[in-house]
């Protein structure tokens, strides 16, 4: 069922790919319902059934002709940010013909409906706001959240993806222009993961911002007071965890994305073991930086546990992916302690150190015998790390001077310029190439283009981007009605996506697949994910499946157009020939 709308009629016919689509909705409604519009597809007895006969134009387009009409439009607009709110406006009309647009070439259109362009779309929301997507919750609505989640149309919801605004990508507060997150997210469920769009969710905990631009802005769509903290913010999660699991159910996926350090630890520990949820900055970013590591092993020809890693940066993104090494070294057979051992990090206030003042539970993990320094080019090269990685979201922190060094105490550094937008990647690719003479082992958190260098090698840098690792994740983790995720996953998924790296790719400089293969990236991810879920008992969904992979993609969503015809209704001749030509 869609909604109340919409239910799946009898088989047509072994020649069918699926049974048509029943819906009780007609005329104009049709044609305003992004789940079954067609536009000019509509053949000529569905435009009759539907009562749209007349409501469109007399001429017929098939699916691929549309396309063709929305790559054109996408070519002759002016900037990305243009680009971004024609594929959103065709998401608000035709969602099928929005997803197979994606899915055509997904590194053409994922840096524009994701990272980095989502990052500017977001600053600028409440020009490009078009028309609501998802949820928007406050503080306001407490005591009553279950009875607005009944507000959205469709009864079967498995997935949401929830922010509130407070640390989008690396640009900070952005309160409710943050929503571009959650719906952005949401497509790559759908175009990267094969979730079925109407049963994902979007939703913003709008509980204020503390960013004094927006509050000045007459465009700004959300709320115009400071953040609400403590207590009442507290309340708002609770009551919103509840009301979600008592609508869709225990097994419904919660992702929390974009929240600030203060709150997305705090809330993940809070939330694990009682919800079936996770935190993209915090996990996803881990094992997507993990398994370009695993992926790097495969070039330095060693173990993680070789290695020295030091991060630039000492926020969620950085401890997630350290927690999550550590984990990797544990099953290489290294002891906790002396794992951690291998890791150091800066924060805001330099190399964190045992002794430092005002030091995190989470950071004092981290924090080892040594004196003071703030300097990232003076500790790089105190302590010579074979591993540089950065998330802190300074543009260009990577300066020429600290790549020289890495490259000339390593004979492969690896590093990573994790930071999104692009604008805030601590370096770019060419000057990690150019300045490590070829040696470096580059990954980025946005894309950048191949370099050659001037003696004709030419590298392809991997994106380290989480896109590789959620949609799977969902998928697997909604198919076999896991109610917890344990950071098990997230080291399975790492595994997966590297080993899914080839020779030919690594020697490109590749760290991860390549975007077009994402698909069949996400599709493993899930099978391993539920192999491992029967295996361990974490799944809820029985009898087992035999065969999980084709399990699996049964459930995968279909971009292609839905019949709205049943066998039982035969339509005039005189119509069938109008269809037809044939008079």
């Amino acid at each position: 069922m869609m909604g109340e709308a919409t239910a799946r009629g009898p088989p047509r016919g072994e020649s069918d790919h699926q049974p048509p689509l029943l819906t009780m909705k007609r005329g104009y409604e049709v044609l305003r319902y992004p789940h079954l519009n067609k536009g000019l597809a509509f053949t000529l007895e569905e435009r009759q059934k539907l009562n749209i006969h007349g409501l469109l134009p007399p001429c017929f387009l098939s699916q691929d002709v549309q396309v063709l009409r929305v790559l054109r439009n996408f070519e002759r607009q002016a900037s990305d940010l243009d680009r971004y709110i024609l594929l959103m406006s065709l998401q608000d009309r035709n969602e099928k013909l929005f997803y197979k647009v994606l899915i055509s070439d997904i590194e053409r259109f994922m840096p524009i409906v994701y990272t980095p362009t989502v990052g500017l779309a977001c600053q600028q929301y409440g020009i490009a706001f078009r028309r609501p997507r998802g949820l928007f919750i406050t503080p306001h609505d407490c005591g009553h959240i279950a009875t607005l989640l009944k507000s959205w149309p469709e009864p079967v919801i498995k997935a949401i993806v929830v922010t509130d605004g407070e640390r989008i990508l690396g640009l900070g507060d952005l309160g409710c222009y943050g929503m571009g997150i959650p719906v952005g997210k949401l497509a790559l469920y759908t175009a990267c993961g094969g979730m079925k769009p109407q049963e994902c969710l979007p939703v913003m905990l709008d509980v204020g911002t503390d960013n004094e631009e927006l509050l000045k802005d007459p465009l700004y769509i959300g709320l115009k007071h400071k953040r609400i903290r403590g207590q009442a913010y507290d309340d708002l999660l609770d009551e919103f965890m509840q009301a979600v699991t008592s609508r869709f159910g225990r097994n419904c996926l919660i992702q929390f994305e974009d929240f600030a350090n203060a709150n997305a630890f705090r809330l993940l520990n809070k939330y694990r073991d009682q919800y079936c949820t996770f935190n993209d900055d915090i996990q996803g970013t881990a094992s997507v930086a993990v398994a370009g590591l695993l992926a790097a092993l495969r070039i330095t020809n060693n173990k993680l546990s070789d290695h020295t890693i030091l991060f630039q940066g000492a926020g969620e993104a950085a401890l997630g992916i350290a927690n999550l090494i550590i984990m990797a070294m544990e099953k290489e057979g290294t002891p906790k302690d002396e794992a951690a051992q291998k890791i150091w990090m800066v924060d805001s206030k330099g190399l964190i150190v045992k002794g430092r003042a005002s030091l995190t539970t989470e950071k004092k993990r981290f924090a080892h015998q040594h004196d003071e320094k703030k300097n990232l080019e003076d500790i790089v090269n105190d302590l010579k790390p074979t591993v540089l990685i950065g998330v802190a979201a300074i543009g260009g922190a990577f300066t020429k001077n600290i790549l020289k060094d890495m490259a000339s105490f390593n004979k492969r550094p690896i590093i990573f310029a994790l930071s999104n937008p692009t604008s805030k990647a601590e370096c770019s690719a060419e000057d990690c190439y150019h300045l490590t003479e070829g040696r470096g082992i580059f990954a980025s958190g946005s894309p950048f283009n191949p370099v050659t260098l001037p003696d004709g090698r030419k590298f392809v840098p991997g994106q380290g981007n989480n896109a590789y690792v959620f949609p799977g994740v969902a998928l697997g983790v909604v198919a076999c009605g896991m109610k917890h995720i344990s950071e098990e996953i997230f080291l399975t998924t790492a595994e997966v996506i590297a080993q899914l790296v080839s020779q030919e790719h690594l020697k490109e400089g590749r760290l991860y697949p390549p975007l077009s293969l994402i698909r069949d990236v996400s599709l493993k991810i899930a099978v391993k994910i539920a192999e491992q879920a029967y295996k361990d008992n974490t799944a809820t969904f029985y009898p087992e499946p035999e065969d999980k992979e084709a399990f699996i993609q049964s459930q995968i969503y279909s971009t292609d157009y839905e019949s709205f015809l049943t066998d039982s209704y035969t339509w005039p001749k005189e119509a069938m020939k109008i269809q037809t030509g044939k008079f």
